[in-house]
């Protein structure tokens, strides 16, 4: 009696374990953002923390072309933002975030917006912004984005909803640049082959 309840015992265990890998395993391929999913691999064909100048990117139906990226650090945190142009006139970011899970952010700049950050929330745009976060980040930039080439941008972030989002930044001395952005599934961007490669 007592070999037949230790045998049991062993086998509930081994199959706990089992479950416990599998479920680990799916959760960790299958969870939006995460970086350890092949189609994510496979659908951004290339890194974009890692994009130049020149490069091109689709976001959903839409196509762009990298025009600078400003690089940033806070603490052992780090994130980039790529520039990005279409055929509208209207200037892109894409902030990219690499941690536990890769976050794409699509920004347009409000330059009209006169709202400033400080509240808990901002209404803009029939929205209502929730504050997230606050800081100060050293960052270096690529002559194309219009800003020296390194020194500090001070930030103030909102979110509405799951994926809205609102962004105050501030380099060196300059007043606010206020944008809206929408948090992108990874599968949303694709980075495109340049001219000539496949």
């Amino acid at each position: 009696m007592g070999r037949s309840v230790t045998y049991l015992v062993v086998a509930l265990a081994v199959l706990a374990a089992v479950v416990i890998v599998v479920a680990v395993r799916t959760r960790r391929s299958t969870r939006p953002g995460g970086r350890s999913s092949d189609a994510t691999a496979e659908s951004l064909r290339g890194d974009p923390l890692r994009l130049s100048l020149g490069d091109r990117v689709r976001i959903r139906d839409r196509e762009y072309a990298l025009s600078g990226t400003i690089r940033l650090v806070e603490g052992d945190w780090s994130w980039v933002q790529h520039l990005l142009d279409d055929d509208s006139g209207t200037r892109y970011r894409l902030s990219v975030e690499d941690g536990p899970e890769l976050e794409l952010v699509l920004w347009t700049a409000e330059p009209g917006a006169s709202v400033t950050p400080g509240a808990p929330t901002i209404d803009l745009g029939r929205r209502r912004y929730t504050w997230a976060e606050t800081g100060q980040a050293r960052y270096t930039a690529t002559e194309e984005v219009g800003l020296p080439s390194a020194g500090t941008m001070r930030y103030h972030d909102y979110q509405s909803g799951g994926a809205a989002r609102l962004s105050f930044e501030a380099y060196g001395e300059e007043g606010w640049r206020v944008a809206r952005g929408d948090l992108l599934d990874p599968a949303e961007l694709t980075i495109l082959p340049r001219s000539g490669e496949r």
